[in-house]
């Protein structure tokens, strides 16, 4: 046990960064809901979130406390266990409140939308910002405690890793159901509304609109709460592991002998971020308003800045190295290029070429945007490529793990801007539906613009951030795997480690087939239960009825549940039989190859769908011909396709590869048996 009081700095700071995002909450309560439609709208979203998410979290919970048994009982013990449970109950709650509070701002940010832009933006990243303070939070709190108890010793601090896995589970079942439920609702939604119906996105006649709002709650904004909380999560833990296993001379290099120190210093930086992140936010409400895209940009590259500094200050006072620092500036720097990079790619002159290529069919709609989305990989691989190289000449290993967390650390700004995208999607799509007038939806429609480009870069950066946090994580397992068995390399020449490669490919392309036949089943039925309402409903089509909104919010929750179970099933015991069938080196190779293989998928399909989700918009602002025009039909097909690939199949890569990383971490005090059987 740390018996020092600097060690409970992360527990007080995550508490503080709870209080804080109750008193952001309750500012956002004292914004007017409205009335009328507008608030019935409202609560319909709002008990569609709960009742998805509390379904979800009742089939999580049998998977928790299933696999929290099995670690009890095996050898590692019921302090991994209880780790294990903190880490799911941490990442639920911080899904949970995300989801929650998000559906409370939405119809304020809509209400406001009626007074002018700026009290709109603000409500909308108020509501983001509750999100992202809470993922850093319940991080802070969750591993503060761990550590206070089992982090300052090496010999314990293993204990740890089970809050990663439990994390991890939770992330890839929220991001994977959430995912499918919002793509089912989104395609169904459009296909029969906008190309067979001819009728406007979000229109009150289209009884699948209520259940695509809904999924812009589960999916965007607890799914990505939860992916954000299992990289940010696992990048700390990592390093941790890191430096519990870094050798006496490295130890004496970059911290004078003093290992504690390395392995605090992960927490330490993370609770710097989350006071940094609270200083973007102000930034961001005191520039309200200014253009909404200048005051995101100067929250989020503030806070930035801000950390950077504040960093060098932390490693200063504890006489560490200054090559850390250096490594935590590769990795901040790193982030950003990787955001810049993804803003251009779906927000630039290459969604204007998807649009114009509508012109020629939705043939060469798909041609472009998978272009667009294979290209877009070069530039963000190279920057990760550059961050491994950099910061590993710097501080070895530990410096790939530490410019993991220089990345992360201002997760509750990063976080916060991306959960105001779906804030303000779901404020357009409550104006649209509740007939408000067309100034109202001229800002909402602005800010959702905005938030298709936040949402697209925080996608490229959970990428970045996923990429950079499993690397870690599986040096960490290498690490580990090393201390227990000395004699334990991992050498691309070795069959067991080569197969090991080809086998982890395997799962990106099997995750992502699962998941997008997911989303194309559900979206099947989707469809035919709108086709039929607007068949057997008299006077629907033509505003004299109302919608059974509720079927379809049943049948994409339904859907979600049944088709999430197989993929977090797969990630979780596929490190487990590789480990225990081939022998630690192979699970190494798996892990390699799996990496590789989420990174690249990832990043593809994430930009190829944002690039065509914002040519549909770039078209229905009126430019080559606008909304109902040939062009309009064939970007709607590409949005169409696009959608699972930015929302479900493209984020669970990033979930994918860090929760077989953790797992294996996990389990590596186990696997020296089965190497030297091998050997």
């Amino acid at each position: 046990m740390v018996l020092t009081s600097v060690a409970l700095i992360p527990v007080v700071l995550g508490v503080l960064g709870l209080i804080a995002a109750f008193g952001i909450y309750r500012v956002v309560l004292k914004y007017p809901e409205g009335s009328g439609k507008v608030a019935a709208i409202a609560e319909l979203i709002h008990r569609g979130a709960l009742v998805f998410i509390r379904r979800e979290y009742t089939f999580l919970s049998i998977f928790v406390i299933v696999v929290a048994a099995l670690i009890f009982f095996s050898d590692l013990g019921w302090r991994t266990a209880v780790a294990f449970l903190l880490g799911a109950g941490c990442s639920a709650a911080a899904g949970y409140i995300g989801m929650f509070t998000a559906t409370r701002a939405n119809v304020r940010t809509t209400t406001a939308a009626q007074e002018s832009a700026a009290a709109a933006l603000k409500v909308a990243f108020f509501g983001g910002s509750i999100m992202g303070l809470t993922v850093a939070a319940m991080g802070l709190l969750g591993l503060g405690l761990l550590y206070y108890f089992f982090g300052g010793d090496p010999t314990t601090s293993h204990v740890i890793h089970g809050f990663g896995m439990g994390a991890s589970s939770v992330a890839l079942f929220s991001r994977v159901g959430g995912g499918i439920f919002t793509k089912s609702a989104d395609v169904g939604a459009d296909l029969v509304g906008k190309i067979e119906a001819g009728i406007p996105e979000d229109d009150p006649r289209n009884p699948g609109v209520i259940a695509d709002n809904v999924g812009d709650n589960v999916g965007d904004v607890a799914g990505m709460g939860s992916d954000i909380f299992e990289s940010y999560c696992g990048s700390i833990i990592a390093t941790i592991a890191i430096a519990a296993t870094l050798s006496p001379v490295l130890i004496d290099q970059l911290a004078g002998g003093q290992q504690n120190q390395l392995m605090f210093l992960p927490l330490a930086l993370a609770s710097v971020g989350i006071v940094c992140s609270l200083i973007g936010i102000q930034l961001v409400s005191a520039m309200a308003n200014k253009s909404p895209a200048v005051a995101l940009r100067v929250g989020t590259i503030g806070a930035t800045i801000i950390f950077i500094i504040a960093a060098f200050a932390v490693i200063h006072l504890v006489e560490l190295s200054v090559n850390i620092w250096l490594a935590v500036l590769v990795g901040a720097v790193g982030g950003i290029v990787i955001g810049l990079v993804t803003e251009y790619y779906t927000g630039g002159p290459p969604v204007r070429k998807i649009a114009a290529s509508g012109e020629t069919g939705p043939a060469t709609v798909m041609i472009s945007g998978l272009a667009i989305g294979m290209q877009s990989v070069t530039v963000p691989v190279l920057v990760l490529s550059a961050i491994i190289l950099i910061s590993s000449e710097l501080a070895d290993i530990y410096g790939v793990g530490i410019a993991a967390v220089g990345m992360l650390a201002t997760v509750g700004i990063t976080m916060a801007i991306d959960a105001y995208g779906p804030v303000a999607d779901n404020a357009g799509g409550i104006a649209e539906m509740a007939g408000l007038g067309e100034e109202v939806r001229e800002i909402t429609d602005t800010l959702d613009e905005l938030g298709n480009t936040t949402a697209a870069i925080g996608k490229g950066f959970a990428i970045g951030a996923a990429a950079l946090a499993a690397l870690a994580i599986i040096s960490a397992y290498i690490e580990t795997v090393i201390h227990h068995v000395p004699e334990f390399t991992l050498q691309i020449n070795d069959p067991l480690v080569l197969s090991g490669m080809f086998l982890g490919g395997i799962f990106p392309f099997l995750v992502s087939s699962m998941t997008m036949n997911a989303v194309g089943d559900a979206a099947f039925e989707m469809i035919h239960e709108i086709r039929r309402q607007f068949r057997e409903i008299p006077g629907l089509l033509e505003g004299n009825a109302e919608p059974d909104t509720a079927r379809c919010v049943d049948i994409a929750t339904t859907a979600a549940l049944k088709r999430m179970i197989p993929p977090g099933v797969l990630a979780v015991a596929a490190p487990v039989v590789v480990g225990f069938g081939l022998g630690p080196a192979a699970l190494g190779g798996m892990l390699g190859g799996a990496l590789l293989g989420c990174v690249l998928l990832a990043l593809t399909m994430a930009n190829a769908g944002g690039a065509w989700d914002n040519a549909k918009k770039y078209v229905e602002k009126g430019n080559l011909g606008g909304k109902g025009s040939d062009v309009h039909k064939a970007v709607v097909v590409g949005d169409t396709v696009g959608d699972p690939f930015k929302d479900t199949s493209g984020p669970s890569m990033n979930i994918l590869i860090n929760v077989m990383a953790i797992v294996s971490l996990v389990i590596a005090p186990l696997l020296g048996a089965p190497l030297l059987v091998l050997s």
